[in-house]
């Protein structure tokens, strides 16, 4: 792993962040120190008071799944079957078969969380790509694209 820039966010480009975030502004806190981490081969990284919380793929800023364990998960989710764990952990993306519930106010190309139904932990973060109630209701087809799950590159960054 190698680090190509790491410097500190000015407050504007702070406050833009928090603005794209949407729902998962509370991730960063007032007067939190932002500091963005460009590392080769990897999307870009932000640490918020030291920890990667938050990364950038695409000009779109996400949570990282260190941000959703410590939240509490109530809205933008889609929970997935005891099946379906092992592939979604593995990289896979989301089939509707394997939804069990999910926020009906997801629209298409939102950031999500993907928890599983026993525990109700976070497996992955992943962008939409039909509505919440169409993922209840469809029996086929792909509905999350995932982008971000437990034991990735990412989930094991140490920096």
């Amino acid at each position: 792993m190698k680090i190509k820039k790491r410097f500190f966010l000015k407050n504007k480009k702070i406050k833009e962040i928090k603005k794209e975030l949407g729902n998962f502004q509370d991730i960063i806190p007032k007067k939190a120190q932002v500091e963005l981490v460009k590392i080769e081969d990897f999307p870009d990284i932000l640490l918020i008071d030291g920890e990667p919380l938050l990364m950038q793929t695409d000009d779109k800023t996400i949570p990282t799944l260190h941000a959703m364990i410590k939240e509490e998960i109530t809205e933008k989710y889609a929970t997935v079957d005891m099946g379906a764990i092992n592939f979604v952990i593995k990289g896979a993306d989301i089939m509707s078969p394997g939804i069990v519930d999910a926020d009906e106010s997801i629209d298409v190309g939102e950031t999500i969380v993907i928890i599983e139904e026993q525990h109700h932990k976070p497996l992955a973060i992943g962008t939409s790509l039909i509505t919440g109630k169409e993922m209840i209701e469809n029996n086929k087809g792909k509905a999350i694209e995932n982008l971000h799950y437990v034991g990735d590159p990412i989930w094991e960054l140490n920096i």
